[in-house]
């Protein structure tokens, strides 16, 4: 008894946390979707690299209502001993655990595929936008400056762009020379071509495989504590009258 009151009190702390942390990214994430650009004003960097992949306030609001939906099931399944909201908060968790393991899975395997994809819907948003659209060309600068990479290929994808239409040039970013910085002349085509410069995509597989260990190690992490919260919660299920 002293066993399954322990277990009963942590799930409830447990599954509180996980609602406060629902909460607050539902409300970045509704700060970002209503003012972004103050959103990158305060943050800068940490927010931006990854701005131009995904739409982070609607990606922010989805993952605030998962958290917040498990941890409010989670918190009260335990505390009122209801044996439903256990079996929901079960559910959903063994749902987001079998789409991460599947993704993941995609991901290792269909790699070019996944590439190839993304290319179709991020290359011609370049070619739109960049040097038009302020903030979006902002996230494409911080990002090319901080992983030394250029566009999602190579610099090719910046051909047709506004900024290729106005300058007649590729952005600096494209011209890296051995990672000391951006040559102070124009990046023509020719010396882009020279300087053959990773696509930013090519450039963050590449830097995921070079920090596998963290990464393997943090997704592990992850994995052991929605396991965990699985077997607690059908252990309170199973134990309950």
């Amino acid at each position: 008894m002293q066993c399954f009151s322990f277990i009963k009190t942590m799930m409830t702390l447990f599954n509180f946390l996980i609602f406060l942390c629902g909460v607050a990214l539902l409300a970045v994430g509704i700060w970002v979707s209503v003012d972004g650009p103050s959103f990158l004003k305060i943050f800068g960097p940490l927010s931006s690299s990854a701005m131009q992949f995904v739409n982070v306030g609607y990606f922010l609001i989805a993952a605030g209502a998962v958290l917040f939906a498990l941890g409010f099931l989670g918190c009260y399944g335990a505390q009122t001993e209801n044996k439903c909201a256990l079996m929901m908060f079960f559910l959903i968790l063994l749902i987001i655990f079998i789409a991460e393991v599947a993704a993941a899975v995609v991901a290792l395997v269909y790699t070019t595929m996944a590439e190839n994809f993304l290319s179709l819907l991020v290359v011609p948003t370049i070619k739109k936008d960049y040097g038009s659209q302020k903030d979006f060309t902002q996230v494409w600068n911080t990002t090319m400056a901080g992983l030394k990479c250029c566009g999602f290929n190579n610099y090719t994808d910046f051909e047709g762009s506004p900024y290729f239409m106005k300058n007649h040039t590729f952005p600096p970013y494209c011209c890296f020379d051995n990672g000391n910085g951006t040559d102070i002349e124009p990046c023509t085509k020719e010396k882009a071509g020279d300087k053959n410069v990773k696509g930013c995509f090519g450039q963050l597989l590449y830097d995921i495989r070079t920090n596998a260990v963290t990464v393997g190690g943090v997704a592990a992490g992850i994995g052991g504590l929605e396991l965990a919260a699985m077997i607690v919660s059908m252990y309170l299920y199973c134990n309950l009258k």
